[in-house]
């Protein structure tokens, strides 16, 4: 496995994908596996942050505590990555979101971006690009090319994802091998119309509820 991917290795993260995989749960519990599932990625994504110490009082003596010194921002690919993004909050709660608007076309499989909601000027530190699937790679690095030419380095970014195929992280890796990604599980393979298989179907309309019959 590249240095800089994180695996998890969890017994709650393989029960809520395998909730995730199963094609008769609802967009309610769809909905609360990704949160969780995100969640574990944000506390085990965050080990690395540096800390500032202060000194505080507690009722009764005083203490020397910790805040995260770097400022963090949290950017979302629409729209499946609004499920990952109130489990980061809960983390980094003033951390602002920008939002990234990006499409896979159907017949080239290539990125379209339709959105963007990045500052004129970069004001923070480290950023949490989140993406819970990612099947050919091309979406995710899309985005990555966005963040680094808005003036985030590569070594302040942290890509978070759910799901991904073998292939589309190895894309990822190839144009940028010092990203830090973190996936909480990874399938080997890619159907003819560059799905991930077993997958666990379209994120963003099990999230939403849009699945057509």
């Amino acid at each position: 496995m590249p240095g800089k991917r994180n695996a998890l290795s969890h017994p709650i993260v393989n029960a809520r994908l395998s909730q995730l995989r199963l094609a008769t749960t609802n967009s309610k519990d769809f909905r609360e596996a990704i949160h969780d599932i995100s969640f574990i990625l944000g506390v085990e994504a965050s080990r690395d942050l540096e800390e500032e110490a202060f000194e505080g009082n507690t009722p009764i003596g005083p203490f020397t505590g910790s805040v995260i010194k770097p400022r963090i921002g949290l950017t979302p690919i629409l729209r499946a990555g609004l499920g990952m993004t109130d489990a980061l909050l809960k983390l980094f709660p003033a951390a602002p979101v920008y939002h990234l608007g990006l499409f896979r076309e159907k017949v080239t499989l290539q990125p379209v971006e339709y959105y963007s909601k990045l500052p004129p000027i970069p004001t923070v530190d480290t950023v949490f690009l989140l993406d819970p699937l990612v099947a050919t790679g091309g979406t995710a690095c899309a985005a990555l090319t966005m963040l680094l030419d808005w003036g985030i380095p590569v070594s302040k970014i942290k890509l978070l994802i759910v799901l991904g195929s073998e292939q589309g992280l190895r894309e990822i890796e190839n144009e940028h091998p010092d990203l830090e990604i973190w996936v909480a599980a990874v399938d080997a393979d890619l159907t003819n119309d560059g799905l991930i298989s077993p997958g666990l179907g379209d994120t963003g309309d099990r999230l939403f509820n849009t699945v057509r019959e």
